[in-house]
């Protein structure tokens, strides 16, 4: 993590440019506040059984206050029962309200280093329908059963009431605070996805955190053991879900092609200049499990990977058509993330009406047509922002020091154009370098930084 230095404000200016330009909603109109105030005093029904006794608990980053996942897992005889408690935002948030109109022209939250625009008002999404350890709270429980062979099977869903232990964090958590369980789960699904030839590796993420008063750090952060352990949850229950609605032929599905064959032929010579062993019998996925986050290579070869795939979207179900995500290599789901999601609240009401043996709701089913379109929107929008974000601290960071030259490596390259990675310095950044080939060790110079613009311009010292 390197720490931005700012005395002019230029971050603080820069992030309120970047909020107008891309229109982030700075709040909510009074009739929505008021009507999630009113929807966030809904007292729980009958429908929810009280499941208050059993001990679920949260594991988010420290500073998350819209928690959407609980969790316990037990051992039954062979295999592992996760429980698996979603937020129903449905039960507080009713079709055609002010609360879902305005849920359906955001898509999902937005996420800014100095505050978030979140997809529901906070007496919903931080307060009454979050799943926090200060009551209970109305949930959609998911039971699904994860046998020896790490294929998980829907069993049930069911609205509750539970209450939450304890709000652990991703970098704080002990082992004793988990259920016994927790690391055989992830063992096995892990296992299992390998088995299946699935490759959910993720590469570090470059990302700009606030530090509080006013400073802000700019770093490549590789996911935390907790964290990668806990995402096997989720995807778990995605994947149970997932393939129950696709037998009742119903359901909005993520899916996702691989990298087309020119593609493939760049990643082999990015490979190549990046010093990694890829014999050719090997496929890429097999090539991507052996891969670490820490390796600056391995981590710009990862970054590659994710640039040559089309991105992954929604789509609805179709008739005689499996819905396939490649990196996953199954049929995949977005269920678990409501309070941050729009999806993910209509694939939880098509979950309840399968799993309880009902019709699914047509207005359900007529959302599953209108959502890929939004969520696409808003997907694109949240990359722009995020983009934009990195590239403004990236100039902030490195102000002053224009002439100073700095050792990169090469990433990828489109002509003479070529991505490179700093190699002492979280940046990114393009540059001009003549026959420039990944894996190559360039030495370039700062030549211009334009903060207004979030522009670094670098060229090949002499």
């Amino acid at each position: 993590m390197k720490a931005i230095h700012d005395p002019t404000g230029a971050l603080a200016t820069g992030l309120a440019a970047i909020r107008q330009q891309y229109q982030v909603p700075d709040g909510f109109p009074p009739e929505v506040l008021a009507a999630a105030e009113r929807a966030a005093a809904k007292a729980p029904g009958p429908e929810h059984e009280d499941r208050t006794g059993e001990p679920f608990v949260t594991l988010d980053p420290a500073s998350s206050t819209d928690l959407d996942q609980a969790f316990h897992i037990e051992a039954v005889g062979n295999d592992l029962i996760l429980h698996y408690a979603i937020a129903d935002v449905a039960w507080f948030v009713a079709d055609g309200d002010p609360v879902d109109a305005e849920a359906w022209k955001r898509g999902e939250t937005l996420y800014l280093p100095d505050g978030k625009a979140g997809l529901y008002p906070p007496a919903l999404a931080e307060r009454a329908a979050s799943l926090l350890p200060d009551g209970p709270r109305p949930a959609v429980v998911f039971t699904v059963r994860l046998g020896a062979d790490g294929e998980p099977r829907l069993e049930s869903a069911r609205r509750a009431l539970i209450r939450s232990r304890a709000k652990l964090a991703y970098d704080s958590v002990r082992l004793d605070q988990l259920p016994a369980d927790f690391a055989r789960f992830a063992d096995r699904m892990n296992a299992a996805e390998a088995a299946r030839g699935a490759a959910r590796v993720d590469p570090p993420e470059q990302e700009v955190e606030a530090l509080g008063s006013g400073r802000y750090a700019l770093s490549f952060r590789p996911l935390l053991p907790s964290e990668r352990a806990n995402a096997t949850l989720s995807l778990a229950a995605n994947l149970a879900i997932a393939a129950a609605l696709q037998k009742a032929g119903t359901g909005l599905f993520r899916v996702m092609a691989g990298p087309t064959a020119a593609a493939m032929a760049r990643l082999r010579s990015t490979a190549a200049g990046l010093g990694l062993d890829w014999p050719e019998h090997v496929d890429l996925k097999t090539l991507e499990r052996s891969l670490d986050q820490r390796n600056p290579n391995h981590a710009a070869f990862m970054l590659a990977v994710r640039r040559a795939g089309g991105g992954a979207g929604y789509a609805p179900w179709i008739p005689g058509v499996t819905p396939w995500h490649e990196a996953i290599a199954a049929t995949y789901a977005h269920a678990t993330a409501p309070l941050r999601r729009l999806a993910d609240r209509y694939v939880i009401r098509a979950t309840l009406a399968v799993a309880g043996g009902k019709p699914v709701e047509p207005e359900v089913e007529a959302a599953f047509e209108r959502l890929p379109a939004v969520m696409a929107k808003a997907e694109a929008l949240s990359g722009q922002i995020e983009r934009a974000v990195i590239d403004l601290a990236e100039t902030v960071m490195l102000q002053g020091r224009e002439g100073e030259i700095f050792r990169a490596c090469v990433t990828d390259t489109d002509g003479d154009s070529a991505r490179v990675q700093l190699l002492d310095l979280p940046v990114v950044a393009r540059a001009r370098v003549a026959g420039a080939a990944p894996g190559q060790r360039v030495d370039l110079s700062l030549t211009g930084i334009d903060s207004k613009q979030r522009r670094l311009q670098f060229a090949p010292a002499s």
